[in-house]
């Protein structure tokens, strides 16, 4: 078993392959999104503006969506399955297809709702939602209060967050905090195979659960790193 309560620069899939079977309460991740295209379209002031973010994506492998080895592994190392995936709406299909027809789990669809979305060029309508796949099979989930039961959220992107701990793709930590509550109880352990910015070990932290978390990217893994010490030490005043 590797230790909780750390974070190792590493492929998720060589991680997992190191974690018994039947030894994580909980996983939370957000995988890369499948991105069919990162061009932002004409060459006004907003176009410049975007196609750089959209460029960061593509170049750090955020846009290919997640490897299906992956999918297997997660299973073997949950204790019941007991799943939070943050996906676009192009990968939905394949996840319930996975989770619901092949393993016979329940699943609820979380929205996060955008209310400052960036422009979209490509599209129609506004990219200002995000989903969270929640998939369980006898495993331990119960929201505290009619609030956190809640299954779509109204909150902006926090430009201070990416800001302070740059990551192109970071979630809202009081969402992922409220949905490890839900599901874990203190004490239980979260693995996170894509952790990014750090926000699972952070919501973790708060809770007083333990957390394992992989990030393939040293640029990333480091500001994970630092979020996770500055959390501490602010605990810890």
């Amino acid at each position: 078993m590797m230790d909780t309560d750390k974070i190792y620069c590493l492929d998720c899939l060589e991680g997992l392959k190191q974690l018994p079977d039947k030894s994580i309460d909980l996983i939370m991740t957000d995988p890369p999104y499948l991105i069919k295209s990162t061009r932002a379209g004409g060459h006004n002031r907003l176009a410049r503006t975007i196609q750089p973010v959209n460029n960061l994506l593509e170049e750090n492998g955020l846009v290919s969506g997640m490897n299906p080895d992956i999918l297997p592994e997660l299973i073997r190392v949950m204790k019941k399955i007991n799943c939070y995936v943050w996906c676009n709406k192009a990968q939905i299909p394949e996840y319930l297809d996975f989770f619901v027809r092949e393993l016979g789990c329940s699943f609820d669809i979380l929205i996060w709702w955008k209310t400052n979305p960036p422009p979209t060029f490509h599209n129609k309508y506004l990219s200002d939602k995000e989903y969270c796949l929640y998939f369980r099979k006898g495993a331990y989930c119960q929201p505290a209060s009619y609030e956190t039961a809640k299954t779509v959220f109204h909150q902006p992107i926090n430009v201070l967050d990416k800001q302070t701990y740059p990551h192109p793709t970071i979630k809202p930590l009081n969402i992922i905090k409220m949905l490890i509550e839900n599901s874990t109880r203190p004490g239980d352990i979260v693995l996170d195979p894509f952790i990014g910015s750090g926000t699972t070990a952070v919501a973790c932290i708060e809770l007083g659960r333990q957390y394992i978390g992989y990030e393939i990217n040293e640029g990333y893994f480091e500001v994970a790193q630092k979020r996770i010490q500055d959390t501490i030490e602010r605990l810890e005043v």
